[in-house]
């Protein structure tokens, strides 16, 4: 019996597994790692109809195509699928059983706190090398230094360079995935050939942020800094395959081919972020019709989000970017997660985040419309911090209390009314940002702004 293979919709992104020369004029020629999105199914089932990222549009074979998917929610991805975490000694020896040479995984030292415990099944027997953390590098023999667990285990994995075996076959800790496989069979792994890193251009919660070059095209780089944060960029990786919206910063792919570079790769948003912009040009520029327009803007990705069941947890004028056409677009998704979780408090922004966030971890889309109304306040007062003349230990008491934050000098009343209903102590007294994009929509088509 044969499977007919289910057309992909107009709108589809998918990327290219092969150079394509063009062999008739209504072809559109193509290289390999290329991202392309169909334009329409044609009656033939082996062609589609697509556009580059120019907008030049024609023909592509199906076969030399992969359609781009989100990676399933709940898939538990890892850089290091080999890392077992705390785990005795005798429970290492016990996952590698039966014995095979080469066989591995790098465990926590049970008996020195920090450091790590590469184990190897060799020749009948289990071998425990101690890797300690020397002037910010970990080693094993003090010869062979190195930045992560990633490069290290690539290392041994090349060259028993003094172990007893070199390095063969990872023992995965149960349920995960290698995030490496995972993201070329989804379609987002990207080459490391195709990008040319030019210049910082910021800092963020992994490390650099670098403007760089992937095929021709101006991108941001986000380049992870060690193992710590290496669970977090997946996770914010992942969260990001999921996403498609006019209003949300868009992924283009991740680079986890080589172990000492590790890159989430998204749009280029040349204007920076929303708060330096609104603090950068002040008043003088930024009229109420502009300061309504990047309102609209967040409160339709946030809508999006919400329509699809995430929360992001950290919504700030800081994590909005601007485009080069003036079109602001939410970002930073490490965080997000689907709704409704609960998650660590300790390194929450204190201003922005909902009562019952820092109170009771309870993190949903209404605590998102709290940190919205916190951002109109951003927007209207041109990126001021959040409860000027509060101390920031008094922020939460006077909160509960029922405080809210004064207008921002010249901002519309209406405008005003909107951020206060966002900060109702009560979550389920909040609007919901469909009903907030509807009321700034109305604010704009009745010119109520002004």
């Amino acid at each position: 019996m044969s499977v007919v293979q289910t057309p992909w919709q107009a709108g589809t992104e998918c990327v290219a597994n092969y150079d394509f020369q063009q062999k008739a004029d209504q072809d559109l020629p193509f290289s390999k790692g290329e991202v392309l999105t169909i334009v329409a199914v044609t009656k033939d089932p082996n062609w589609y109809k697509a556009k580059n990222k120019v907008g030049q549009v024609g023909f592509i074979p199906a076969n030399y195509v992969q359609k781009r998917e989100g990676v399933k929610s709940g898939t538990k991805l890892s850089l290091m699928p080999w890392f077992h975490g705390k785990i005795t000694r005798e429970q290492a020896e016990r996952l590698l059983y039966p014995p095979e040479t080469g066989l591995f995984l790098v465990r926590e030292s049970t008996n020195y706190p920090g450091d790590y415990t590469l184990c190897v099944s060799c020749e009948g027997k289990v071998e425990h090398y101690r890797i300690i953390y020397k002037s910010g590098k970990l080693t094993i023999d003090e010869e062979a230094y190195f930045d992560n667990l990633m490069q290290l285990v690539e290392h041994y994995t090349n060259d028993a360079d003094g172990l007893c075996t070199n390095l063969t076959k990872p023992k995965l800790m149960e349920g995960t995935v290698a995030a490496q496989d995972m993201f070329s069979q989804s379609g987002w792994a990207l080459k490391m050939k195709d990008l040319k890193l030019l210049q910082i251009i910021g800092k963020g919660e992994f490390g650099d942020v670098m403007l760089g070059d992937y095929r021709g095209s101006k991108v941001a780089v986000k380049c992870i800094k060690n193992d710590a944060t290496a669970q977090a960029f997946v996770a914010e990786a992942l969260v990001m395959t999921q996403l498609r919206h006019k209003n949300l910063v868009q992924l283009l792919g991740v680079i986890v081919e080589d172990k000492s570079s590790l890159f989430i790769v998204t749009e280029f948003m040349a204007k920076g972020s929303l708060v330096d912009y609104l603090r950068s040009r002040g008043r003088s520029v930024l009229g109420g019709e502009c300061l309504l327009k990047f309102s609209l803007d967040v409160s339709e990705g946030m809508e999006y989000l919400e329509d699809n069941n995430f929360v992001h947890r950290d919504l700030a004028a800081r994590n909005v970017l601007v485009s080069e056409d003036n079109i602001a677009k939410v970002s930073d998704f490490g965080l997000t997660k689907e709704a409704s979780a609960t998650q660590d408090t300790s390194k929450l922004p204190v201003k922005w985040t909902a009562p019952e966030a820092l109170r009771e971890k309870l993190f949903s889309t209404k605590s998102d419309v709290w940190s919205f109304g916190i951002l109109l306040w951003e927007i209207y007062s041109f990126g001021r911090v959040p409860y000027p003349r509060i101390a920031l230990k008094d922020v939460v008491p006077r909160v509960e209390k029922g405080y809210k934050m004064d207008s921002p000098d010249g901002c519309s009343p209406v405008v005003y009314e909107v951020m206060k209903q966002c900060w109702n102590v009560d979550p389920n007294q909040r609007p919901s940002f469909r009903k907030l994009r509807e009321q700034l929509e109305h604010i704009k088509a009745n010119e109520l702004f002004q």
